[in-house]
């Protein structure tokens, strides 16, 4: 008898920011602006990172595919996003929110190995600066770039398929303002753990041990800038990793806080906080950052003002 009260859940109610029904346009305005400022501001790096023949290098190479990869990743939540804020409609299909899901995962873990692709390219740069043309030659910066984009996808395919081939039998109600891990995890019924444990060791793969990668990175950088003989050669050298330092400040220091700290401290009002932090945030002030502290990208984009 009690089995046939219980319904299969098909789709959910995405919550976002429900609670606030009184500025649910006012937060239109401020996403539209936000998304319409990562549109434009990582488009313009694509842009100058094509044309300029002074940007011709690996460095701004990455950077310019780091930039296409910005938009496609705020691109997964934000037109979902506005457009639930607009038309006050809020639920999504069971496949539609795998696919959401799967699309977050596959782009979030290229981002991370853009990270440390890029981080790779500032060590070659400033501790083997004889050799740099030779390593990062084109060949090797479009392997590191097509080993970026495609490393993740069948791993995040297979754990997207593994959270969504559980049962959905209680609430519909999905407490975020996108279709992330933890929240639909709490939805399902049943036995959760090894999709936790899944979850873990694809956050170990894809955050932890890239971050590892950047630290070594940046150890082995710091140690050689400091063996310089002029102050003019290390603040130099150090400005050419200051903005990469920024990014991956941004962007692994929220995602190792939502997707590493333990189950018992998770608060919906924080996840949504965090997973705007790391979706919007960094796409949004990755162009900032780029473009106000480099003079190469400052001189590119003062070249295409029309005089």
């Amino acid at each position: 008898m009690a089995e046939t009260n219980i319904s299969m859940v098909m789709e959910f109610i995405l919550l976002g920011f429900s609670d606030l029904p009184s500025l649910q346009g006012f937060l239109f305005g401020i996403f539209l602006t936000i998304y319409t400022s990562i549109l434009v501001g990582n488009g313009l790096i694509i842009v100058i990172t094509k044309v300029t023949a002074a940007l011709q290098t690996p460095m701004y190479f990455f950077l310019g595919n780091f930039s296409f990869l910005e938009i496609c990743y705020t691109s997964v939540t934000m037109p979902r996003m506005l457009s639930d804020l607009w038309t006050q409609k809020k639920s999504i299909s069971l496949i539609a929110c795998a696919v959401q899901l799967g699309f977050l995962l596959i782009l979030g873990g290229t981002e991370c190995l853009f990270l440390t692709v890029m981080a790779y390219d500032r060590y070659v740069a400033i501790c083997k600066p004889l050799y740099y043309p030779l390593i990062m030659n084109p060949q090797k910066c479009n392997q590191l770039v097509t080993g970026a984009w495609v490393i993740g996808i069948p791993i995040q395919i297979a754990q997207t398929w593994q959270i969504f081939s559980l049962s959905f039998c209680g609430s519909n109600k999905l407490n975020h303002v996108f279709c992330d891990i933890v929240p639909i995890l709490k939805l399902a019924c049943g036995d959760t753990s090894m999709s936790e444990l899944s979850v873990f060791c694809g956050a170990i793969i894809f955050v932890t041990f890239p971050a590892l990668l950047i630290f070594w990175s940046y150890n082995n950088i710091i140690k050689t800038i400091l063996k310089l003989p002029s102050a003019m050669g290390r603040r130099k050298a150090f400005s050419t990793c200051s903005s990469h330092l920024i990014v991956v400040g941004l962007f692994y220091g929220s995602a190792i806080i939502v997707y590493l700290r333990p189950k018992s401290s998770h608060s919906p009002e924080v996840d949504k906080v965090l997973a705007l932090f790391y979706t919007i945030v960094t796409p949004l002030f990755n162009p900032l950052i780029y473009s106000l502290r480099n003079r190469d990208v400052i001189a590119a984009i003062k070249q295409l003002r029309p005089n």
